[in-house]
């Protein structure tokens, strides 16, 4: 059943029209991921769902009482309170409810007042309480700021002292744990490193009401969303599926499309043949012919659907000048600190031409800094860094520090390669879509994307064959980031990256260093490889026992600590007895397979017989894991019952 219904919405600012006839429903649990390139209206269209703006045309119906989430709803408005009073603000209705309840306690226990009554309010109240999650809010608080990435020391920070990408996660904290029937996430994983990302995903998994989230985190989408609406256009168009199901679904569709219009092209064509001939032979009757299949054609024509343009995309490569030598950069136990603050020590990294090798690491481990140390930027406090022979190095700077907001994008780019000519730097700008007048706009006119796009031009005209690229899909729409991916598969020199873009990782990594305070550890794979081997997808966290102490340094009653005890030791059980579950049926999998590989079918046939052998490993591995979960959540359990 639809909770919320759009139906023909259209919208014009001035004279341009951002979209039209925009059509769509949302049922109770759709997870809904929207989608389109940088400017189509996402964020308008959600404003206009909130009531925040008037559509042009066309209308939105909902279900009566249906509460929406947003990020600007949940703002950090009270600057003097802490981080986590902050979010505890969230839970105003129950935090009344549980002192009322501490209050009827107290007048029953003392003979005070008509017990009778008390008790029938002490009932009514407890019922609402438990119904709205009152067990739990303090822990869902505590839990939610500390997947987001906060420490404990930060849950007494007063926000005032907050960073921005700070506000941004409280802001996000508040707007998940608001109990909306509908939430509306705009990019929700800016400013959030892996793990946060990873702690995001499982919360809109279980999420039990409706998410429309707008998010180029391709990984993301694919991991959350079981819908995917797309505006390109001006149009809307729902597909059943996530992301990647999406895409193969567009393509195929607009296969189907060219091909009958390409078919319809052709009967018309074969038509107008015979209707010119027809009237060549200029009798009667060929007049009767022509004038009926003219009309065969023009009813072909109204009925003709021709293909969307494809949109225009930027098209560029990253050329090296020169090779490099077969060493193109050795760290040797670097250690870095600002003043008390230690980022890393014995950090060694060797790193050979052609690789492609990501970094990984919390925000604020360090590595930025260390792309800084390798450019000579920053000085390290112990180690070494040898770049080898004829290594040029090109960096692209998230933050586009290289970049003169106070020039036009023409000259900025001329200013820095002056040997070009007009027409050379004109013809540069054009493949990364900066046309006409658009080269002499201002960068600080420009929004990210088109910032990040400038960067990325003057890379490719540097040459460089070491490429050490900080977060270069940030600000960068679905499309760019795919013909991105493209052209550093294609590119034939080192890369070293940084990026939270999983999707991107996976397309693009021979390999993966984790980067802590301790140094790096080495995983070669992508990023999928990795999440197999450090076993991220399960959550230790969700076994722990609720946090003893609230933000007034109070122990909350025993009931509830009883309450919260209890849900999370049937948690544990559950997930103990469904890991049992898979381990028996692994294990007859793995026998099913053994059989197998002494059959006739496997002796008499080698490809059968490695096919079975990589199926039996491929088991074997499994059950490994499934034992090492299952130690692992009886150790969990055997806490929580002790």
């Amino acid at each position: 059943m639809a909770v919320l219904t759009v139906s023909n919405l259209s919208k014009t600012f001035v004279e341009r029209k951002l979209f039209e006839n925009i059509s769509f429903h949302l049922e109770k649990g759709d997870k809904v991921g929207l989608i389109g390139a940088n400017g189509v209206g996402k964020t308008t269209l959600f404003k206009i769902i909130t009531g925040q703006l008037d559509p042009s045309g066309g209308g939105i119906s909902k279900e009566k009482n249906l509460t929406f989430g947003y990020m600007e709803q949940h703002s950090c408005s009270t600057p003097d309170r802490t981080v986590y009073n902050e979010l505890l603000s969230v839970f105003e209705p129950l935090i009344k409810d549980e002192k009322r309840l501490d209050e009827i306690a107290f007048l029953i226990e003392n003979n005070i007042g008509d017990t009778d009554e008390l008790v029938a309010e002490q009932f009514k109240i407890r019922e609402r309480f438990e119904m709205l999650g009152g067990l739990t809010y303090v822990s869902r608080t505590r839990a939610a700021l500390n997947g987001l990435g906060f420490t404990d020391d930060e849950f007494y920070m007063l926000t005032e002292r907050l960073s921005g990408g700070q506000r941004s996660k409280l802001s996000l904290a508040k707007l998940l744990l608001s109990g909306a029937d509908i939430l509306l996430l705009d990019e929700p994983t800016n400013h959030l490193d892996i793990s946060a990302v990873n702690w995001l995903e499982s919360f809109v998994k279980e999420y039990r009401g409706t998410v429309l989230v707008v998010s180029h985190d391709r990984y993301f989408l694919d991991s959350v969303t079981n819908k995917t609406l797309e505006i390109e256009h001006g149009k809307s168009q729902m597909y059943i599926g996530n992301y990647s199901v999406f895409m193969e679904k567009k393509r195929k569709q607009q296969e189907i499309i060219e091909q009958q219009y390409e078919n319809q092209i052709k009967e018309i064509s074969r038509i107008e043949g015979i209707v010119e001939q027809q009237k060549r032979w200029g009798r009667e009757r060929n007049f009767i012919t022509a004038a009926s299949k003219q009309k065969q054609i023009d009813r072909l024509k109204e009925e003709l659907v021709t293909p969307d343009k494809e949109l225009e995309q930027v098209h560029f490569n990253f050329t090296p000048k020169c090779e490099s030598g077969n060493d193109v950069l050795i760290c040797e136990n670097l250690s870095k600190s600002f003043g008390n603050k230690r980022l890393f020590d014995d950090v060694n990294i060797h790193i050979r031409r052609g690789e492609r090798v990501f970094i990984l690491g919390e925000n604020g481990c360090g590595k930025t800094t260390l792309f800084k140390i390798i450019q000579r930027i920053y000085e390290q406090d112990y180690g070494s860094v040898t770049l080898g022979a004829n290594v040029e190095v090109g960096y692209f700077d998230q933050v586009q520090s290289n970049l003169n907001l106070e020039k036009s994008a023409i000259n900025d780019v001329w200013d820095e390669f002056p040997y070009l000519t007009e027409t050379e730097v004109r013809t540069a700008l054009g493949r990364f879509l900066f046309k006409g007048d658009n080269v002499f706009r201002q960068l600080r006119e420009m929004s990210g994307g088109e910032r990040a796009r400038i960067a990325l031009l003057k890379l490719m005209l540097k040459g460089a064959n070491f490429l050490l690229l900080d977060e270069p899909t940030n600000h960068l729409d679905t499309g760019f980031r795919e013909q991105l991916e493209q052209t550093l598969k294609e590119y034939t020199g080192t890369m070293l990256i940084i990026s939270h873009d999983r999707y991107f990782i996976n397309k693009l990594a021979d390999r993966i260093l984790v980067l802590n305070k301790d140094g790096v550890k080495e995983y070669l794979g992508n990023y999928d490889y990795y999440l197999e081997k450090t076993n991220e997808s399960f959550d230790k966290g969700i076994f722990k026992e609720a946090e003893k102490k609230t933000s007034n340094g109070k122990k909350p009653n025993d009931y509830n600590l009883k309450k919260e005890k209890q849900s999370n030791i049937r948690k544990a059980k559950t997930r103990l007895k469904r890991c049992e579950d898979s381990i028996v049926e692994t294990e007859k999998e793995i026998e099913e397979a053994q059989e197998l590989m002494q059959s006739e079918e496997a002796l008499n046939n080698y490809e059968k017989l490695l096919e079975f052998t990589n199926e039996l490993e491929r088991l074997n591995l499994e059950l490994e894991k499934l034992y090492e979960e299952w130690e692992l959540v009886s150790s969990v359990l055997e806490e929580l019952e002790n």
